[in-house]
């Protein structure tokens, strides 16, 4: 990810980085998913945790040729029905896939 395409991430909401949240154990960071109105993250155990926990996530996909279980050329999950997918066009393109977050974000009410 480009230096601009992570300050722009940053700029988007809070820190929940296990330093920042002091968050020890997977039933603390359920905690805190459970109190955000949406979760914007990647292809982690937090996704699959907020949509286990039917909160609303974004989930950013590194490529077009992602993990099978996301299924290709969809934006939504067969497997959380709060999720929506968020993948890039070609490898190591994060920018279109931000701003599409970002417009996304401004037009979401929460």
């Amino acid at each position: 990810m480009s230096d601009e395409a992570a300050a722009q991430l940053a700029t988007m909401g809070r820190n929940l980085d296990q330093a920042a949240t002091g968050a020890k154990e997977f039933l603390e960071t359920a905690r805190i998913i459970a109190g955000l109105d949406l979760m914007i993250t990647v292809d982690t155990s937090i996704a699959h945790l907020a949509g286990a926990l039917d909160k609303p996530v974004w989930i950013l996909l590194p490529d077009a040729h992602t993990d099978r279980r996301w299924l290709r050329g969809r934006s939504d999950s067969r497997r959380y029905g709060s999720a929506r997918l968020y993948c890039q066009e070609a490898l190591r393109t994060w920018d279109p896939v931000l701003r599409q977050v970002a417009a996304d974000l401004e037009g979401e009410t929460l």
